[in-house]
């Protein structure tokens, strides 16, 4: 739906990086667009000494989610939370590690930039629904650490060193962002994240399996790329290990290499299910890994539940 929002007001500052990254998604994803604003509007509720014109702000941004959500209401991703969660999560991840491979492989550039700093954006509106996951506050700050360093190498004329970089004979990592004349700088409003208190990120070994959890947390950035867009997360964010093919809805091939139709696939009842079927019950179980990182145990089984029905019956409910 159309957006017009009044200006940001000086003492609203503090949340306009949040609305810039959910206006650049107002097209391309309405989901990740809806929850950035929310969390900007939550961040805005709690500035004090607020004016009148502050206010509109607010109410505006207020009355922009309420519309969206009446509009949304068979979107499970804006109306339930733990479908909401697993979603950010996921899109976050897919950033942070197409912008984590491009970095490693020494593909330097404001698009990499921009997709730390978007995942690290995401990373923070997924506080709406509490404290985040050990796994998530990491990748958060690497992300933030990684797109502050990158941009002040680019900008000084430096040439980043790919990866995490180690500690043995590292300073403290603080020149990476406080250049004074630099965008990506410290803001003096209290934000939310990660302690200020600055540290060099640990090393980490060249290949991993999860994306790498560490970095300087002393910053929360303003977009020094506004004009930049956000590289589109890819469908796939790693080649899926040990030559394993994920089921996309399309033909795979048999143990001879030949083309076999899989567009449908056979439950042991012999019900054929469709793709969109499939894409639910995966969706089902990422809801339950999401319940279950919040301690949510019912949620989590009902979840699972819900998904074997589908892939047994073909009935879902």
């Amino acid at each position: 739906m159309a957006v017009n929002l009044p200006p940001v007001t000086p003492l609203l500052k503090p949340i306009q990086h949040y609305l810039k990254t959910a206006q650049e998604h107002d097209t391309r994803d309405p989901v990740v667009a809806y929850w950035c604003r929310l969390y900007a509007l939550q961040l805005g509720l709690k500035i004090p000494h607020q004016t009148m014109d502050d206010r509109k702000v607010l109410v505006a941004i207020m009355d922009w989610l309420e519309a969206t959500k009446r509009a949304s209401a068979d979107n499970e991703s804006i109306t339930n939370d733990v479908a909401a969660l697993a979603y950010l999560e996921n899109y976050a991840l897919k950033l942070f590690l197409y912008a984590d491979k491009q970095d490693r492989a020494g593909n330097f550039g404001k698009n990499v930039v921009k997709a730390f700093y978007t995942a690290g954006m995401i990373y923070d509106a997924c506080q709406t629904f509490g404290d985040l996951t050990e796994e998530v506050t990491q990748n958060r700050k690497y992300a933030k650490w990684k797109a502050s360093y990158i941009h002040n190498c680019l900008k000084n004329g430096e040439t980043p060193v790919p990866g995490p970089m180690p500690t043995e004979g590292e300073e403290d990592g603080k020149d990476y962002d406080q250049d004074a004349g630099g965008a990506f700088q410290p803001n003096p409003e209290p934000q939310p994240g990660p302690s200020n208190t600055p540290a060099a990120p640990p090393h980490f070994p060249s290949a991993m399996p999860t994306p790498p959890p560490a970095g300087p947390s002393n910053f929360t950035t303003t977009d020094p790329f506004s004009n930049v867009k956000a590289p589109t997360p890819p469908s796939e964010p790693e080649k899926p290990p040990g030559g394993f093919q994920p089921y996309t809805g399309g033909p795979v091939a048999d143990a001879a290499g030949l083309p076999v139709e899989s567009n449908r696939m056979v439950t042991p009842g012999g019900v054929q299910l469709r793709p969109d079927q499939i894409t639910k019950a995966q969706k089902y179980c990422r809801w339950a890994e999401s319940a279950l990182n919040y301690e949510d145990l019912k949620t989590s089984i009902d979840n699972l539940q819900k998904a074997l029905r589908l892939l047994q019956t073909g009935q879902d409910g």
